[in-house]
């Protein structure tokens, strides 16, 4: 069962803890999660989860964990261990891969006495276009239906759902059901700058197409008054 309050995550896009702090202590009434990724775990390591639970906040642990099934599977172990409420791997990795990361999480969670966090599998990145998709990474097909291919491939391997972007929610939800997580980064509010997305949407579209979480970062944490444009967001959810 999903602890997330709402379907606000805000990604903690940040280098150092008293910055994220900042962020969470502002925001925290907010949000129904803050999402630790990549620029922040590899600047300060596992305590940036720590330091997050012990601020009583849900958290998204986006590390796009990819590579042979037993070492994701150890990975995903300590993930949960930490008490993430949300960890990713990639789809690419293929289904044993994903299904070890799911057993393991879910069998560590219980071990360790914490909520067991939800798995979810990155399909394509919102970064890429279908001309990216195509002729430079080489694969075949429009985006759309190989999202859709490794959305049902993550189902089948016991995961709880998928990170995609907005544009492909419908597919996603006609494919694998309404109890599927959907996870949609590249959501941005009307009027804001898209930066480097390419497949994007506004948060009040992709909810109503049947997100189930949104991810946002820059739109909120970059801007003058990061509590103002996370009300804002919710209003438009609303």
């Amino acid at each position: 069962m999903s602890l997330i309050k709402n379907p606000l995550i805000i990604a903690l896009d940040v280098d150092t803890v008293e910055e994220a702090v900042n962020l969470v202590d502002g925001l925290e009434p907010y949000a129904g999660a803050f999402k630790v990724g990549m620029q922040f775990y590899n600047s300060v390591g596992p305590e940036t989860i720590r330091i997050l639970k012990r601020k009583n906040v849900s958290v998204f642990v986006d590390l796009k964990l990819h590579d042979i099934p037993n070492t994701v599977a150890g990975a995903a172990r300590v993930i949960a261990r930490h008490g993430a409420s949300i960890l990713n791997v990639h789809a690419a990795g293929g289904s044993t891969m994903m299904r070890a990361a799911a057993e393991a999480a879910r069998d560590e969670a219980e071990r360790a006495g914490v909520d067991h966090p939800q798995v979810v599998a990155v399909t394509v990145l919102t970064s890429i276009d279908q001309r990216m998709f195509n002729d430079e990474i080489g694969i075949p097909g429009a985006i759309r239906e190989r999202v859709v291919s490794w959305a049902k491939m993550a189902k089948e391997a016991g995961l709880d759902g998928v990170v995609a972007s907005p544009r492909e929610i419908t597919a996603i939800r006609e494919a694998c059901g309404t109890d599927f997580v959907i996870i949609t980064p590249g959501v941005r509010p009307a009027g804001a700058v898209v930066n480097d997305q390419k497949r994007t949407m506004t948060p009040g579209d992709a909810v109503r197409l049947g997100a189930t979480y949104l991810v946002v970062g820059r739109p909120v944490i970059a801007a003058p008054d990061p509590v103002e444009a996370a009300k804002a967001i919710l209003r438009e959810i609303s």
